[in-house]
């Protein structure tokens, strides 16, 4: 077929194994970039005034939250043991109890919280005062149940031990107090960071913070949120020795499906400058069985350990760090300065780019102002007004054209991802294989993007050609140009006037495309407007804007693709297609971010037929390719919830015993079951039994890990025995009255409740689901939280209870009138009974099952 090529297509062919040659090039740096090449970790016999990832290392491992206190006091007081003279060391073990209110996965609910354990470590110089303003570093040492915690959140209690040694025994004073807060109820919806705030004799000294977080087990350490105001983002711009920030982190992290002790910090109970700086790489291992210390990423904690011990010196030396009574005095006068949240990115984590949202509101503009006053610096001056308004009119039309070749590259992906899933039996081929979805996806969103090109050859024109001394076809690709750059601008200012930091996306597209337009424009003078040589000199400017592209684009689809196997089942039969069709829009959007500057300039030789149906080629032969690759392995497994639910009425009575399966993901049970057959045969399971409607979970047994269970759909249950559950517990949990009720004014009255775990010994969290007209309690400062109704019923108060102790829970509910209160009640046991540990034992490596018992009841009051 290569006879009936024309010079054209050659000359197109040329050109597009060119692209992917070069786009293979950032591709591979953008990769050694995320999985941290460049970063050469120390060894344990590195110097003792540098930060060492191997002996950071050295600290991970134990298990269970008693040996873990334990252990970090016992270095802790090792590192005091040897301090200087120079500093005064205060090491605290504090426990810390209490209740609030607060929204999570837009739920409202209440904890209540007792007995957990923080570990508070105060460095300052021997002249400090105890009201001076200090430098927090916060970390978490608990773990979700199941999960090791190696990367989450033992990477970050290893960096902070290993910081903490290297201030002592590098004999730096710091000019300001640094506290070390061990946190050990972050998992339980951040409690330990609450207790903290609200508790602790040094709350009020702090004027600045940083958490460290992992959603992953390493790679890029990014900080994902800071503020208020500019001044955090700014000492880290100032200081990072490896920058890894991005503003526009900020813009999505409020949808994600999480959270962390910034918000408890900065928001909701502290107001204190701070910054967020999180793992966001490796999630396939994130809460699983799987995060252990062979999983953390090489080189990830060297540069974590080196950019923080670099940025708190910067914060300990600012003259901007004030304790809590200075920052509220000075409040109403700093009211009138640029407080707006600034623009930052870092470039391969080689420099960080930094400017306040005052120089945004200038920079942002002026690419939209570039683009309106062109028209008439083209040609006002031999042609008047007319022929600049027609040409106006040309670079808007080119606007839209550019802006339905984005949306076909978008569009396209999603449909080949549709196709791709009538056809095969299983989704999310590309889950353990990421690559996948670049050769299903990017060829067929590179042809989205030149068939409009290749369809509207013929540009509409408003200028009147026989007027200009330019050919038809030069005008035509000069409304391109402007249409592209045009679109870029209008996006950038569009992110600025809806108060998002993301702009300078699009800013740096529209900002390189001026001097990729000038080199252009020269080059035609010696090469012509339709050579090889003048779409490189295009090229070549913008190489280090679609360098950022490829970097920014890579590290956002893997982060995605990572957690695709954990953000939830939809309800089918739709809910099979979302996550497939989300990771090809991604790939679309990123592909035109991507491609999208080149595409005014290079369409001229790739919107071809012979090219847009080799693309496509590709990506059916790559469609094809991919059905033959499970999704999941075990350095990406697939997540199951396994719950074994009893459901009791009074401290002795079991009325049902079951196991309860969900997935996370768009493969169902179902699929599970097919590739899994030992555990369907365990389970009894049929496919005729699955149709059945008894065999659905219901939702409301699943109130346990209430509000993470709406992430669930098509959850499954299976009667068993409740024989072990007799043997291994004397008593179960029970919720009765203690004394009697009292009706103090009008009618209302106040129920006197006592809540016991019987003799379950390893409690992850109570909930209580509290039904009834409701008008205060003695939770959370007698503040009720925000009611949920479900289908128009009554209002619903959710509460949650976690933390050991001997003692039971006492509790008071007052409501306005004599209607009965409701209360659902569900406690999770981390013991598993053995039948339990039986079924749990038959899923293969590729499954990771996070299992936990789950005992519910019902009371009327």
């Amino acid at each position: 077929m290569a006879f009936r090529l024309s010079s054209g297509d050659i000359a197109g062919f040329k050109l597009l194994v060119a692209l992917a040659v070069m786009y293979g090039f950032m591709s591979i740096l953008a990769y050694s970039v995320m999985h941290m090449k460049f970063v050469k970790p120390l060894g344990a016999d590195a110097p003792l005034d540098r930060f060492s990832e191997a002996r950071a290392v050295e600290h991970e491992g134990r298990r269970g939250l008693k040996e873990a206190a334990k252990y970090i006091k016992t270095q802790l007081e090792m590192m005091k043991d040897r301090a200087g003279s120079n500093v005064r060391i205060e090491i605290e073990e504090n426990v810390i109890n209490g209740s609030f209110n607060m929204m999570f996965l837009g739920h409202s609910l209440s904890l209540g919280y007792r007995n957990h354990t923080n570990i508070v470590m105060r460095i300052a110089s021997m002249d400090s005062q105890d009201n001076d303003a200090s430098v927090l570093l916060n970390g978490h040492f608990d773990s979700p149940p199941g999960s090791p915690g190696a990367g989450d959140c033992g990477s970050c209690v290893a960096s902070m031990l290993e910081i903490a040694r290297l201030t002592v025994d590098s004999g730096w004073t710091p000019p300001r107090p640094l506290i070390f807060l061990f946190n050990g109820a972050e998992e339980l919806f951040m409690l330990g960071s609450h207790g903290f705030i609200t508790t602790h004799k040094w709350r009020d000294t702090v004027g600045a913070f940083i958490n460290i977080e992992a959603s992953g087990s390493g790679g890029l350490d990014v900080v994902c949120q800071s503020g208020p105001g500019p001044w955090p983002s700014l000492v880290y711009a100032q200081s990072a020795l490896y920058p890894m920030a991005n503003s526009a982190a900020q813009d999505v992290f409020g949808v994600a499906p999480g959270d962390t002790d910034y918000r408890i910090f900065a928001t909701d109970h502290g107001d204190i400058p701070g910054l967020d700086i999180i793992f966001l790489h490796g999630g396939y291992f994130y809460h699983t069985s799987s995060d252990t210390v062979e999983r953390l990423l090489p080189g990830s904690i060297q540069a974590r350990g080196e950019n923080l011990f670099s940025i708190i010196k910067a914060f300990t030396n600012s003259s901007k760090l004030r304790n809590g009574h200075e920052r509220e005095s000075l409040r109403a006068a700093a009211s009138g300065s640029d407080n707006g949240r600034p623009i930052f990115f870092d470039y391969l984590s080689w420099f960080l780019i930094y400017y306040s949202r005052r120089q945004a509101m200038l920079l942002h503009t002026i690419p939209t102002v570039i683009f309106l006053l062109m028209p008439f610096l083209l040609r006002f001056r031999e042609k008047g007004f007319f022929c600049s308004f027609a040409t106006l009119f040309d670079f808007v039309n080119g606007m839209v054209f550019h802006a339905s070749a984005i949306l076909l590259a978008i569009v396209f992906p999603v449909i080949f991802s549709i196709l791709r899933l009538l056809l095969s039996g299983h989704s999310m081929n590309w889950f353990a294989n990421p690559y996948l979805s670049y050769m299903m996806f990017v060829p067929c969103s590179v042809a989205g993007l030149f068939i409009p090109r290749m369809l509207w050859r013929c540009f509409p024109l408003c200028q009147d050609v026989s007027l200009c001394e330019l050919s038809k076809e030069v005008l035509v690709d000069e409304a391109r140009f402007w249409g592209a750059f045009g679109l870029y601008s209008l996006w950038t200012l569009a992110y600025l006037v809806a108060g998002l930091s993301g702009g300078f996306l699009t800013f740096s597209l529209s900002a390189f495309m001026l001097p990729a337009w000038c080199s252009l424009w020269l080059s035609t003078k010696s090469f012509g407007s339709k050579s090889l040589r003048s779409t490189a000199c295009y090229v070549i400017p913008l190489i280090p804007c679609l360098t950022y592209s490829v970097y920014f684009s890579g590290f956002l689809a893997q982060f995605l693709i990572e957690k695709m196997g954990m953000i939830g089942s939809f309800p089918p039969p739709y809910g099979y297609f979302v996550h497939d069709a989300v990771v090809a829009a991604t790939i679309g959007v990123l592909t035109g971010f991507c491609m999208g500057p080149l595409v005014p300039t290079v369409g001229h030789w790739l919107a071809r037929p012979s090219i847009i149906q080799f693309l496509l080629h590709i990506s059916v032969l790559s469609l094809a390719l991919s059905s033959q690759f499970f999704p999941y392995s075990m350095d990406a497994p697939k997540r199951i919830i396994f719950q074994n639910t009893i459901v009791t009425a009074g401290p002795g009575k079991i009325l049902e015993s079951s196991f309860d399966l969900s997935v996370v993901d768009s493969n169902s049970l179902l699929f599970l079951f097919k590739h899994v057959p030992e555990v369907a045969k365990e389970l009894h399971f049929s496919s005729e039994y699955s149709l059945n409607a008894t065999s659905q979970s219901r939702r409301e047994s699943w109130m346990g890990i209430y509000p993470l269970s709406s992430l669930f759909s098509r959850s499954l249950k299976f009667p068993t025995k409740s024989d072990d559950v007799v043997k291994q517990y004397r008593y179960l949990p029970y919720l009765s009255t203690y004394k009697p009720q009292m009706i103090p004014v009008r009618g209302s009255r106040r129920v006197f409740l006592e809540f016991s775990l019987g003799s379950l010994e390893e409690v992850w969290v109570a909930v209580l689901n509290i039904t009834g007209q409701i008008s205060s309690w003695s939770l959370a400062n007698n503040i009720l939280p925000a009611p949920e109704i479900i289908g128009g019923g009554p209002p619903s108060y959710i509460c949650r209870l976690s933390g050991v102790g001997h003692e039971n829970w006492t509790f008071w509910l007052e409501a306005n009138s004599s209607a009965d209160i409701r209360i659902d009640v569900a406690v999770v046991d981390q013991y598993l009974m053995e039948s339990a540990k039986k079924l749990k034992g038959l899923f293969p490596s590729w499954v990771d099952v996070i299992a936990y018992s789950s005992f519910l009841s019902t009371y009327i009051f």
